[in-house]
């Protein structure tokens, strides 16, 4: 997995300043740390947005046609290891914190877009570089999609805009022949929840958190 190391195998360069200072190296060393972790590195499939990760978050994915290069001020600049750190920092959120997809990408890209800039280059050409390539869902070029990709972003990203439309066409009574309209209501505000919520472990916990502290307030007014 050639992914441009900073330090393969020599020893790390002393920094200058305190480790927990912001700094360009040790960036690029959470980077290299980050990139070391990862399983399985796919680039044969063709994936929506550029990457994405497996269900079980082992396989991190990366666009068949997406370059792993781009020149940028006459050097070669290897995109794989920040796209890595992005997937891997949006699904430890989903998965760990039960973060919506909205909010574990918002957190993602910023990291991304931070290790970009340590390695002194520009996001703005990083990210035109990157836009060029990305398929969107529907696309035609999608037709070689790995079986366990980890459907969660998409769903949330888009679904829950065609739900909710399709909710406020129930509303004004329109459904198809046949179908009565409260129960299709129904059956959409349903499905709503499910698409909004994730079945993550730390969805569970912040669940069970919730619902604790529900139960000492309502305790609380009893007494």
């Amino acid at each position: 997995m050639p992914l441009d190391y900073c330090h393969p195998t020599a020893p790390h360069q002393k920094l200058r300043l305190p480790e927990w200072y912001v700094s360009s190296l040790m960036m690029d060393r959470a980077l290299d740390a980050i990139c070391r972790r990862v399983k399985k590195l796919d680039r044969s499939h063709d994936i929506p947005y550029l990457a994405g990760y497996s269900l079980d978050g082992k396989t991190i994915y990366i666009d068949r046609h997406m370059p792993q290069f781009f020149k940028f001020r006459d050097r070669k600049i290897d995109t794989d290891r920040f796209l890595i750190l992005h997937e891997e920092v949006e699904k430890t959120l989903i998965d760990q914190l039960g973060l919506h997809y909205l909010h574990a990408h918002q957190i993602a890209t910023r990291a991304e877009e931070a290790a970009v800039r340590a390695a002194g280059i520009t996001w703005r050409k990083y990210d035109q570089f990157m836009q060029k390539y990305v398929k969107h869902i529907g696309d035609e070029r999608l037709t070689k999609v790995p079986k366990d990709l980890d459907l969660k972003p998409y769903r949330d990203e888009h679904d829950d805009d065609l739900l909710r439309r399709m909710l406020n066409s129930a509303h004004a009574g329109k459904a198809p022949k046949g179908i009565h309209v409260h129960d299709l209501a129904e059956a959409i505000r349903e499905l709503r929840q499910r698409v909004r919520w994730h079945d993550t472990p730390g969805a569970h916990r912040a669940a069970a958190i919730k619902a604790k502290t529900v139960t000492k307030k309502t305790a609380k007014k009893k007494k």
